[in-house]
């Protein structure tokens, strides 16, 4: 008989951010699931504090990683820095990751670029439409220029 726990595929990279329902048994709890169940990285981050911990799957269990400022995610190829009072993210290549403050920032600066692009637009095709009743006045049709 095919045993379904055979055919589990554990997570191989698993993040939590802490808020203030999470208790310590809990997230011991979920510390010790994720060992039983084969999660190679674990990476607990706490946003009020900035403290970001991590553990590595290393002889078959979970074990905690004590420096975490500069670390690279074996699986990832992600860097974490913790240094500067805030985490930083970055990319295998090197570029940061944004937060969720920049990341709107962006969403709100292109929503303000298109809406002048709209504007734009909008005050060319009055300039075309005035330009086409202008030329209908002179009799020319604007519809069959050469």
């Amino acid at each position: 008989m095919h045993s379904s726990r055979n055919c589990y595929i554990p997570p191989q990279v698993v993040f939590e951010i802490l808020s203030y329902s999470n208790d310590i048994k809990e997230m011991e709890r979920k510390l010790e699931f994720y060992d039983t169940y084969g999660v190679e990285e674990y990476y607990l981050y706490a946003p009020e504090s900035f403290q970001l911990d991590g553990w590595l799957r290393q002889n078959n269990h979970l074990n905690k990683l004590w420096q975490m400022d500069g670390w690279v995610s074996p699986r990832l190829g992600t860097r974490f820095q913790t240094g500067q009072g805030e985490l930083v993210i970055s990319r295998p290549d090197g570029q940061r990751f944004l937060n969720s403050l920049e990341l709107n920032q962006r969403v709100e600066q292109a929503e303000l670029l298109l809406e002048q692009e709209r504007q734009r637009a909008e005050q060319e095709r009055q300039r075309a439409e005035q330009l086409a009743a202008y030329l209908r006045n002179l009799g020319i049709d604007p519809d069959n220029l050469p």
